[in-house]
């Protein structure tokens, strides 16, 4: 880095990138394909949970009243009440119902003795006249009662909730076929250069694979949005802005690869260069060259476009620190929550460069209780952009202050969790 070279801190860029993305509209949407999505409108339970008292257990309902706790005691038999079916008639004194899971209790009966404590066996059995109780269980025992995990009315999941499997599942049980939420950001991805051929061609001269569309297109999925495009355009900027045109046209977010740096071929920022763009040199090693702009689409829409660098490590690093709070902002959540940072320990000295952070792909490796975590780097060569091949190896990144030139072993550094 030159002694007259302004760089802007990483956090900054950010802040300023983020003041200008708005949060997509919210939209009723069926709950089995909210996965990931953030709830817009509260769930307010229509339903009781469970919606009628029922039983824990396969076995046989009766009321209590007058039996012995603990004690042995022979009641006939009144009927079978499978799942899903109504009772049709009370327990009287003196009666057993045999129930399954579930199925919903008769009007009288208290309480449920599961099979095993009787003389019945498990199974499709035919329906016996009488049955014997081993053990009377105590009055209420092995029954579900009706709203006891919540009643009408309640709030079962609130604005902000992320939805998860749990999630999905109460909202439907409250009685809900569809929620508002923020619908699932759509990004489309276009690696540029004219030196990529596409996963697995044969490589002619100086060609070499295109690892940042498949890459980037995995990180989005991974943060549960949908990939609206993620292919190649070449070098040539009418063809760069024709394809971004088009992208952005069904795309909620365009993230491109390369052509943003210092050369002769920029193809990006050449294609840009009249549309209002910003471009920055950005603290960061890997990472300097970034950029965001917006593409007018139809409608109205003006779909924001993140030019990211074009080695893979940058694109993954660049990821990390500006896509994912780009997509939290447009998904409805709160992008300062995107990454979880804390404290490790280095077990070997590094250097860095002066006046930059350094972004290192790392191992995070668990402590003893009461021990902050190691971390190794991926890579003897560390934070180097090109180095894609050692990329699985890592679920951290180590960040390295941009007034530190060199880390002493067994020093505490900072490190996000991906």
């Amino acid at each position: 880095m030159s002694n007259t070279e302004k760089l802007l801190d990483y956090q900054d860029f950010l802040a300023s990138l983020l003041a200008e993305i708005v949060p997509l509209t919210p939209r009723e949407l069926p709950v089995g394909n909210t996965l990931g999505l953030t709830l817009a409108e509260p769930v307010i339970s229509r339903l009781s949970v469970p919606p009628f008292t029922n039983s824990a257990m396969d076995g046989f309902a009766f009321n209590s009243a007058g039996l012995p706790v603990d004690g042995s005691v022979t009641l006939s038999v009144a009927g079978d009440i499978p799942a899903g079916t109504d009772p049709g008639a009370d327990c009287q004194p003196g009666q057993a119902w045999r129930i399954m899971t579930g199925a919903k209790m008769p009007t009288g009966a208290d309480t449920v003795v599961k099979v095993e404590d009787t003389d019945q066996k498990p199974g499709p059995v035919p329906l016996p006249e009488q049955v014997t109780i081993h053990r009377v269980p105590r009055a209420g025992a092995n029954v579900r009662r009706a709203g006891e995990d919540l009643p009408v009315g309640s709030e079962v999941l609130a604005v902000g909730e992320v939805m998860s499997p749990g999630a999905i599942a109460s909202a439907i049980s409250g009685g809900y076929a569809k929620v508002t939420a923020f619908p699932r950001v759509r990004v489309g991805i276009i690696a540029t250069g004219s030196e990529l051929a596409g996963a697995g061609a044969s490589l002619e001269g100086s060609m070499i694979p295109d690892s940042n569309s498949s890459l980037a297109a995995a990180l989005a999925r991974v943060a549960q949005a949908e990939v609206s495009f993620a292919g190649l355009c070449g070098d040539d900027v009418a063809q760069f802005r024709e394809t971004l045109r088009q992208v952005a046209e069904t795309s909620d977010l365009v993230v491109t690869s390369g052509g943003v740096s210092a050369g002769a071929y920029e193809v990006v920022k050449q294609g840009v260069n009249e549309w209002g763009f910003h471009f920055a040199r950005v603290a960061l090693q890997p990472g300097k060259p970034q950029g965001y702009g917006f593409v007018e689409a139809s409608g109205g829409r003006r779909v924001p476009v993140l030019t990211l660098p074009g080695n893979p490590v940058s694109v993954f690093v660049s990821w990390h620190l500006f896509v994912l709070p780009v997509l939290a902002k447009l998904g409805g959540r709160d992008p300062d929550q995107t990454h979880v940072c804390r404290e490790a320990t280095v077990v070997e000295e590094w250097t860095s460069p002066r006046g930059k952070v350094q972004v290192v792909p790392v191992r995070l490796t668990p402590g003893q209780p009461g021990e902050t975590p190691t971390v190794q780097r991926t890579h003897r060569l560390g934070s180097k952009s090109h180095l894609v091949a050692s990329l699985h190896k890592a679920n951290a990144l180590m960040l390295i202050d941009r007034d530190v030139e060199s880390v002493a072993p067994w020093s505490i550094v900072k490190v996000i969790e991906i």
